[in-house]
């Protein structure tokens, strides 16, 4: 029996056209099936869902690493073709690895990829007139993509793919959904369509921020657009309340501390799901230390780096120990914006709260600080 590291060297090597991964481990994992092809010496990477396909593209070493790692969590099936042979890997369920190859091609071998495939189905189809996104001009008045905003376009319909991964599962036409920190709101709008249009649900929607001159053109906004279910409210979100069952909170770029207050009042209003993309963590970078591991805190961007990669796992751990099944999720290429961490979270029973607690505590310990969610979790005796 070899191991999963030697089954995989002898399975993707440099001369390897095609690979597929298959059978998840956890059926409820984001991705049914990844493929990996090689065109012009690099790996095309499409990850299927149910219903979408996400794209990426790794050199060999980079996806050899990927594979490893979806072999070891999320998939049992590997099978990869040369211009000769066809290899397979398959994981039982207690652990064990089964290799085997053929050394005759078969005639089910797939094809080579001979060409990029340029056409994306995306959720916010070209051509479809959004009026939100003619305001923020990035369509135009017949729907078309204006080139200089094809990134942007790309980061909207990431993120409304990401958001209707969960979506898709829940059995509810009517959904309560309150939008911390929604600034300018231009992801507000799109989501609100997103649910109203695409999805046919019905939708009450709040938007909430600090800045009443804000709000106030959020709100004429919305009456222009006929935006009925949404509406924008001047309020801080710490002390927001909330009398009625809320079924997704977002916090979009909800800076520093804000997010730990919006994580707070989710977790606490009981949240079915919640979907987060943090911004400029400051606190920690304030209060980080460490005598053992200092390597991580003596250099300036490390520490701001490592900072922010910290509170976000700090705040994962504890949403798990508030039972949340929860995924850190990179909905962005970094060349599009550095703020590109999603954390989103589903109300489902965890079964290592302690182990998850412990984990943070040691951190706290480790390096001396204060995260303001686990302060409001322990006060509130939460965790």
């Amino acid at each position: 029996m070899k191991t999963l590291r030697e089954a995989i060297d002898l399975s993707f090597q440099k001369d390897i056209y095609k690979c597929t991964l298959s059978n998840p481990a956890d059926k409820e994992g984001p991705f049914r099936k990844v493929e990996l092809n090689l065109l012009d010496g690099i790996y095309q990477v499409a990850q299927f869902t149910e219903t979408q396909v996400f794209h990426k593209k790794l050199g060999y070493v980079e996806a050899k690493k990927y594979i490893e790692e979806l072999l070891s969590r999320m998939f049992q099936n590997l099978n990869s073709w040369d211009a000769e042979r066809e290899f397979s890997i398959r994981i039982s369920k207690k652990g064990k690895v089964l290799y085997t190859k053929s050394t005759a091609r078969t005639q089910q071998a797939p094809k080579k990829m001979r060409t990029h495939n340029r056409e994306k189905n995306y959720i916010l189809a070209p051509g479809t007139h959004i009026e939100p996104l003619v305001d923020m001009g990035v369509l135009t008045k017949d729907g078309q993509i204006i080139k200089a905003m094809y990134d942007k376009y790309r980061q909207i319909n990431r993120f409304i793919e990401i958001v209707d991964d969960e979506v898709r599962r829940i059995d509810k036409k009517k959904l309560t959904i309150l939008d911390f920190g929604c600034g300018k709101s231009y992801l507000t709008f799109v989501l609100y369509y997103y649910f109203t249009k695409i999805k046919k649900l019905d939708i009450k929607m709040t938007g909430l921020d600090l800045k009443a001159d804000v709000i106030e053109k959020c709100s004429a906004a919305a009456k222009k657009y006929g935006y009925d279910g949404l509406h924008f409210e001047v309020g801080d979100i710490g002390n927001y309340k909330c009398e009625k069952h809320v079924d997704i909170v977002i916090t979009l770029h909800a800076c520093d501390t804000a997010t730990d207050y919006a994580l707070f009042n989710a977790i606490r209003w009981n949240t079915d799901r919640i979907f987060s993309v943090p911004c400029c963590q400051h606190e920690v970078n304030g209060q980080i230390q460490s005598d053992r591991l200092a390597l991580l805190t003596r250099y300036g961007i490390v520490k701001e780096r490592f900072s922010s990669q910290l509170t976000d796992a700090i705040r994962c751990n504890l949403l798990e120990c508030c039972g949340y099944k929860t995924q850190m999720i990179e909905f962005v290429a970094f060349d599009h914006t550095p703020k590109n961490v999603m954390i989103r979270a589903v109300k489902k029973p965890h079964t290592n709260k302690k182990a998850r607690l412990a984990e943070v505590e040691a951190a706290v310990h480790e390096f001396k600080i204060q995260p303001t969610l686990y302060g409001l979790l322990k006060e509130s005796r939460h965790i």
